[in-house]
């Protein structure tokens, strides 16, 4: 019976070894220390039910990944909206490093087919549980950050959630148009118009060139990859000016 088991437990963790590395080959990413990778995934369900067992479960890492991602991201926001206020920094971080989107930066990546769970976890579908996966989000980012250091978080994030800040996906936290109409409505200055000026580049990768408007006056122009992204760097150009005059 002893020896039953003995395989049983050998071939479990083979399947699981094999399973982090088919992991690793998908994400482009190979740790040096497995350890920290498997812990990132290893839910607190998964250890109370494998006490004879050295498991650790993520939440030290979930707390260590949480400050890595408000730094990189934070440092990804400063140096590409420099015209940005610190409020309206800190409103979009929070959109970006929130539970929705960490939950779905992990559907991406899927992360869920990963996560070691307890029985019970596992029954009540822990596997899809929203908290779950954005805790097991943040455990991975401190994982990476340990095993890897900061740069090959931020090469991390460049793949997976900057490119949807560039894309506009978080545009509802940041809308400088309704901020720019806002502006000069107060003043009763005339109506805005955006207008594009130019579409370049292949189509898988277009790029859109806005001007906007007011009363026929050029207040600003701006790329952007939609011609919704590209109106709402005008704007934000626009508004500066309009407040360095005031």
């Amino acid at each position: 019976m002893r020896k039953t088991n003995k395989l049983f437990e050998r071939k479990t963790v083979a399947r699981t070894d094999e399973k982090f590395k088919i992991f690793q080959e998908r994400i482009g990413y190979t740790f040096t220390n497995t350890k920290l990778l498997k812990q990132a995934f290893t839910h607190s369900s998964y250890v109370n039910e494998h006490r004879k067992k050295p498991y650790e479960d993520n939440e030290r890492l979930e707390f260590l990944g949480d400050a890595v991602l408000e730094l990189t991201v934070s440092q990804f926001l400063y140096k590409k909206y420099p015209l940005m206020s610190e409020g309206e920094l800190t409103k979009l971080r929070a959109a970006i490093v929130c539970e929705p989107s960490l939950v779905t930066f992990a559907n991406e990546l899927k992360f869920g087919d990963v996560v070691m769970l307890g029985k019970g976890e596992e029954m009540t579908g822990g596997r899809m549980r929203p908290a779950l996966l954005a805790d097991v989000f943040e455990a991975f980012i401190g994982a990476l950050f340990l095993d890897q250091g900061l740069d090959t978080v931020i090469g991390f994030l460049e793949k997976v959630v900057f490119p949807k800040v560039d894309a506009g996906a978080f545009s509802h936290v940041m809308d400088f148009k309704s901020q720019l109409q806002e502006f000069v409505q107060k003043d009763g200055a005339g109506m805005l118009e955006y207008v594009v000026l130019h579409e370049r580049g292949p189509a898988h990768s277009r790029e859109f060139v806005s001007r906007v408007t007011l009363n026929g006056l050029e207040l600003g122009e701006g790329a952007g990859r939609s011609k919704k992204e590209a109106e709402q760097h005008a704007a934000q150009i626009a508004l500066s000016k309009l407040k360095e005059k005031q």
